[in-house]
Order: structure tokens, then C-alpha cells, then sequence
């Protein structure tokens, strides 16, 4: 039997080292492309004050790149098969730095919003392709360490992005974040094109487009987009602006879902959702991307709002979820050799639940040291929960649909992060809110402790250059005040970590009703 599985072993196609250092570069793109993201989230208060705009207005340099990214990710399959696959992610390569670059020079918000724009379009398309590289070039045995590598630079991105981006700014000032992008962009982009072959172009594909689907789908997905990244600043449906976009929404995505579905050659192969791990895995990481994104966004939420944390020491504090991943995840392929992925998934996804849980007992004492536990618990958790995922996904994937399947996955993961930022931060408002009034209520003047407080804080402020006693007064309410919103606002984040916590349950459940992938995963290579 043993002689039986060596020859086995032995027989099995193993990738070159061209196409290692091939899948190795794109990875670089993929990380790149995702760590933009958070590494501007991070600074975006620096930034503002840059290019002379309000907070507002600001959000606007994310969204545009978010937009961008998410537009073009599903155009990926048909226009690397239309321009070939080494030719267009090597255009991109050196676009999405110089469009970086570009962004550091900006000195108005327009200018930096259409540069964000053109950068998030250009490494949008180093996301899918990164992925569908794995399922192409690599065999089926090599495939799980493939995936690992892809799930590192879409979970590690995240999570250092904040630090890189606190330390740069406050060190170095904003435009540094833009910069980085070069020596890695440059190193990806020389790598590609002495590996990847030469292919000719089929400019007669765009004949055959379908660009129906191209032009609904856009505008549909950038209204989406949106809608939910300014949906909770403007209150949702009470603002004309977010009730035109939704309507815009839903017309143009709705018109894109039945052309899609019959057409003859779809712009995104819809019908691979009727695989049952395919559609399975699919919601599965619509979930995680929630939590993925969700934590990302809440956590520096919570350290800025709540503890006046700066850019740096928020990504200090978001590095311990970082740094295990880099240990962890090269582990999973061996891992799942020996184990169920479904399982070493599920598994994944319930400790990252936990590690949400870990923080519904937030108090005003909860500030950095306090995270270091639960971040933990959430790397190792993380580190499990993408590599499997993927491989369960992929499954039964034909190299045919590789790209196809790849700008589908990536697309509704991305997807799914918005809604789930949009959602949370909408939760995080409403139940601010709610314990806001509640704790309200309880804080009146009719009781002993509230007016001996107020006579406290009254004479604190006396005592320290308010000689006004109606001042002075005035001043302990606003205190008060202020403590009553500082502590509803913690309730409201314990809440926000729950909902998480609850998403993640639903995703680790979902993931049994996957079927068992073959040993090794995902698609075969060509």
C-alpha cells in the first residue's frame, strides 16, 4: 500500500520555479491592491487636511478607490482573455503605482478622488488574477499552498494596513503611503514578464462582448458601492441623494442579473453559483468578508473614537492580528493533507467568532493591552479559515472557469466586506442610540448620585478657573453629558463585536452543508 502511495506522490505534476515565481508576484499585486485600502483608511484624517476638505467630502478619496476596485474585478476574465493574460496584468502592474504615485502629488479633492478612482481599477484586476494563477499554474496537489499564499495576502493586508499606515503618516507624512507601492509594484511587474508566455490578442473578442452586461453591471455595482459607503453618514432613506442611488442600484444590478442569465456568452458565469460548493462557498465568503472587513473597520473605530487613540498607536494595537498569520497560515496546506477542510474551516470560523465575543465586555478601561488576547485569538482563527474556504470553493472547478470563478469569488468577498461595513456602522449608530436613552433615563436629577456628581464636577471646575458658579454648572452638565455618551457609545461597539460574532456562527454552520473536496482542492491546472 505504501509503495502504492510513493508512486503515487512521485507521479503527481509539480509547478516549475517560473511558475512559482509567476503565482509568487501576483501575490505581491493582490497584497498590494487589498493593503491600499485600509493603509488609506488609516490616514484619511491627514489626507483631508492635505488637500483642504472636511471629513465629509473625504470619505469620497476611499469610496472612489472602492468603486474602482469592485467595478473592475469580474471585468477581469474577458479582458484578459481580450488583451491576453500577460499583457493586461502587466499594464496594470505599472499603472496601479503610477496612479499611486500619482495621488501623493494631488492637491484638491476632485483630483485625488478620479487618481483613487483609476487606482482602484487598475489594482482591482491584481486581485482576481493572483487568484486565478493559483488555479492555473499550479497542479491540484500544490494548489492548497497556492491558496494559502493568496488567503495571507487578503487577511495579513487588512490587518497591517493601519499599522504601515499610522507609522508612515505620523513619522513621515501622508504622501509616503502612496510612494510604498513602487519597489514592490516594480519587483511584481519585472517578475511577470520574464515568466508569464507571450499570447497573441483577440481584439475580436470585443465584437462578441457583452456589453450590455459591462455597461449594467458598472453602473449598478458603482451605485451599489455607494450607497453603502455613504449610506450611514447621509441616514440611509432619509436623504434623496441614497434613495436615487438605491433605486439606480437595483434597476441596473437587476437588469444585469437577467442578461446575464440569457445571453449567450455572460460577462460573469452566474450558473457556476448552481455548483453546490461553488454557491455554498461563495455565501461562506460573502460572511467572512463581513467579518473580515467588519472587524477591520469597528476595532480602530473603538480605539479612535473611544480611547483618542492616534493613527500609529491604532496600528500597533491591529498588528497582533497580523504578525500570527505569517506563522500560521503556511501550516494549513499541510493541514488540510491530513484533515477535512470543511472541517479545519469550520474550525477557523468558530474561533474567530469567539475572539468577537471576546469583546462584548468592553468598559472604559478596555483600551489597547486589553485587545491583545482577543486579536490573537482572531489571527489564529483567521489563518484558518481562508485557505480551506477556497479550496472547498474551487472544488470541481474546470481551468476553463478558473477566471470566471475567481472574479465571482473575489467580487462578492468585496462585496460582502461594504454591506458589512455599511451594516455595522449603521448597528453601531442605532445602538449607540438605544443605550443612550436608556442610560438617559436613568441619569435625572431626582437621584442622590446624579446631583452629588454634578456638585463635584461643579466645584472641580470652580476650583480650576471657572469663577462663574452658573458657568461652572453648565459645564458639569456638559460633562456629565458627555460621560453618558462615552459609555452608551461602548455599549454600542460591545453590541457591534456581537453582531460579528453572530455572522461568523451562521457562515460556520453554512460551510457543513459543502460537500467533502478531493485531496488537494480547488481546479486543476492546465
Amino acid at each position: 500500500m505504501s509503495s502504492v502511495t510513493a508512486t503515487a506522490a512521485i507521479s503527481q505534476p509539480r509547478a516549475s520555479s517560473r511558475e512559482w515565481i509567476a503565482v509568487l508576484a501576483g501575490m505581491i499585486g493582490a497584497f498590494m491592491a487589498i493593503l491600499n485600502i485600509q493603509i488609506t483608511n488609516a490616514s484619511l484624517l491627514d489626507i483631508e487636511g492635505g488637500i483642504g476638505t472636511g471629513v465629509d467630502n473625504g470619505a469620497w478619496i476611499s469610496t472612489s478607490y472602492l468603486i474602482g476596485e469592485i467595478v473592475v474585478i469580474p471585468l477581469t476574465a474577458y479582458f484578459s482573455s481580450v488583451f491576453s493574460f500577460r499583457r493586461y496584468i502587466l499594464v496594470n502592474s505599472i499603472l496601479f503605482p503610477l496612479f499611486s504615485i500619482a495621488c501623493a502629488f494631488a492637491h484638491d479633492l476632485g483630483t485625488m478622488i478620479v487618481l483613487r478612482g483609476l487606482q482602484g481599477f487598475a489594482g482591482g484586476v491584481l486581485i482576481p488574477m493572483a487568484f486565478t494563477m493559483v488555479l492555473t499554474k499550479l497542479p491540484k496537489s500544490q494548489q492548497p499552498l497556492g491558496l494559502a499564499l493568496f488567503a495571507l495576502s487578503v487577511t495579513f493586508a487588512p490587518a497591517i494596513g493601519p499599522t504601515i499606515g499610522g507609522y508612515l503618516t505620523e513619522n513621515y507624512g501622508w504622501q509616503t503611503i502612496f510612494f510604498i507601492n513602487a519597489v514592490p509594484s516594480a519587483i511584481m511587474a519585472t517578475a511577470l514578464g520574464l515568466t508569464l508566455d507571450k499570447q497573441p490578442m483577440q481584439l475580436g473578442l470585443l465584437k462578441e462582448g457583452d456589453w450590455a452586461g459591462i455597461v449594467t453591471m458598472a453602473i449598478g455595482l458603482s451605485a451599489l458601492q455607494t450607497v453603502l459607503e455613504e449610506g450611514n453618514k447621509e441616514d440611509w432613506f432619509a436623504s434623496p441623494f441614497i434613495v436615487k442611488l438605491s433605486i439606480l442600484a437595483f434597476v441596473f444590478l437587476a437588469a444585469f442579473i437577467w442578461i446575464e442569465l440569457t445571453v449567450k456568452k455572460p460577462l460573469v458565469k452566474l450558473s457556476l453559483l448552481k455548483q453546490r460548493n461553488f454557491g455554498v462557498g461563495v455565501a461562506v465568503n460573502v460572511l467572512v468578508g463581513v467579518a473580515l472587513f467588519g472587524t477591520v473597520y469597528i476595532l480602530p473605530q473603538y480605539l479612535g473614537q473611544v480611547q483618542r487613540y492616534n493613527a500609529e498607536q491604532i496600528g500597533n494595537v491591529l498588528a497582533w492580528t497580523g504578525l500570527p498569520q505569517l506563522l500560521l497560515i503556511p501550516l494549513v496546506p499541510m493541514m488540510m493533507k491530513r484533515f477535512d477542510a470543511r472541517y479545519i474551516g469550520f474550525l477557523g470560523i468558530s474561533i474567530f467568532a469567539i475572539s468577537c465575543f471576546l469583546n462584548v465586555t468592553l468598559s472604559a478601561d478596555t483600551a489597547g493591552d486589553q485587545f491583545w488576547i482577543p486579536n490573537i485569538v482572531r489571527a489564529v482563527g483567521q489563518a484558518l479559515v481562508l485557505t480551506p474556504i477556497t479550496a472547498i470553493t474551487t472544488a470541481g472547478i474546470a481551468p476553463s472557469d478558473a477566471a470566471a470563478a475567481s472574479g465571482l469569488t473575489n467580487m462578492l468577498r468585496n462585496l460582502g466586506g461594504a454591506v458589512g461595513t455599511a451594516t455595522l456602522g449603521t448597528v453601531l449608530t442605532k445602538r449607540e442610540q438605544f443605550h443612550s436613552n436608556i442610560i438617559g433615563q436613568s441619569v435625572t436629577l431626582s437621584r442622590d448620585e446624579v446631583r452629588d456628581r454634578l456638585a463635584q464636577t461643579t466645584s472641580y471646575f470652580m476650583q480650576h478657573g471657572v469663577s462663574d458658579p452658573a458657568l461652572a454648572a453648565h459645564k458639569a452638565i456638559v460633562a456629565l453629558g458627555q460621560l453618558v455618551r462615552r459609555q452608551a457609545l461602548i455599549l454600542g461597539f460591545a453590541d457591534t463585536f456581537a453582531v460579528i460574532g453572530v455572522v461568523l456562527a451562521i457562515a460556520a454552520v453554512a460551510l457543513l452543508l459543502t460537500r467533502k473536496p478531493q485531496a488537494g482542492g480547488g481546479a486543476g491546472a492546465h
